[in-house]
């Protein structure tokens, strides 16, 4: 089996990889080559042989080059992510959108010879889901995004939607949490704030904090991110049907919830890392999301994740730091 994983050396990425590498029989089959892609270099791991390319979708004619080696399973990952793409608008249109649809479409002409359907599962997010909200959202509600990275990830789904319909590719599009604890330095995501005031405080560092204690939020841990996708590349797509993007199952809790937990496992010296300073832009943008799902559809197909804050801080603590508490 040859899989792709676009936004390889992404945090995600990255798992994605040492996890099937660490179980290459983890998608039902024995994993031949890995092709990695991303904007920067992605690195390879021994054991199976990878090609590796730093590249950009948005880019003429990049798409169908990596099309051509025909992968069986593709694991779109590339984004920029929520607020480089509210603050860059046409950066944010050209990757997150531009960019997938030239995937989509390279996809496309390469089987319009012989016969060439992968699989392609791709990263979306619960921001194509915007206010008002119901307190907890079931599997039905409207798709109407409050911010441009957003409206990018459901105008992807639909085509993704579009494409599997049609019979280009059978593709599953997964609307992440926000994935906590982040391990690394921080991004330019409106919600990485939601880790830093873990991650940070848990490594012995200040934290920012630019929103109120009583915002509530929808977590999952990476381990869980990258079990969504694994699972995504094994499911059986006659029981998923027509609607291919579902909501990941994930745990509401408040900052003040995240604080305690910290507080559980770190003490009131971790805690009292955490300064905060107030960003109106940031509160802005984390208002228009959503704070709870039922995930009813993901959870009958066999995804799942954490259920409690704790469990979200012990998976950090076992990949990133051996399982040394601070």
């Amino acid at each position: 089996m040859h899989v792709m994983i676009i936004g390889a050396a992404g945090m995600i990425g990255r798992k994605l990889l040492e996890r099937l590498v660490a179980d290459p029989g983890a998608l039902g089959r024995e994993i031949s080559h890995f092709t990695l892609v991303d904007v920067i270099a992605p690195t390879a791991l021994p054991a199976v042989p990878s090609t590796l390319v730093t590249a950009n979708l948005a880019d003429t004619g990049v798409s169908e080059q990596l099309i051509l080696s025909r992968p069986d399973v593709i694991f779109h990952l590339a984004a920029v992510v929520s607020g480089e793409a509210e603050a860059d608008f046409e950066k944010g249109y050209a990757v997150n959108l531009d960019g997938t649809r030239n995937l989509f479409e390279a996809i496309r002409r390469e089987g319009q010879g012989e016969p060439y359907r992968p699989r392609l599962i791709f990263a979306s997010s619960t921001a194509v889901f915007g206010a008002p909200f119901l307190d907890v959202i079931d599997d039905d509600f409207l798709t109407a995004p409050l911010t441009s990275y957003g409206t990018q990830k459901a105008i992807a789904e639909l085509l993704l939607s579009d494409y599997s319909r049609r019979g280009i590719f059978d593709g599953v599009g997964l609307r992440l949490p926000t994935i906590c604890i982040r391990p690394g330095a921080p991004n330019k995501a409106a919600s990485g704030f939601f880790s830093g005031i873990l991650r940070e405080p848990l490594n012995g560092e200040e934290a920012v904090l630019p929103v109120d204690d009583d915002v509530r939020h929808w977590f999952a841990s990476p381990r869980s991110a990258v079990g969504f996708f694994i699972h995504a590349a094994r499911l059986d797509l006659e029981m998923v049907g027509t609607r291919r993007n579902l909501t990941m199952p994930g745990l509401s809790a408040t900052v003040a919830e995240e604080i305690e937990a910290l507080r559980r496992v770190a003490g009131d010296k971790a805690v009292g890392l955490i300064r905060r300073q107030p960003d109106p832009t940031i509160a802005r943008i984390v208002a228009g999301w959503p704070t709870g799902f039922t995930a009813e559809r993901a959870l009958k197909l066999g995804f799942r994740a954490e259920t409690n804050f704790d469990d979200i801080i012990r998976v950090y603590l076992d990949e990133e730091k051996g399982g040394r508490r601070p």
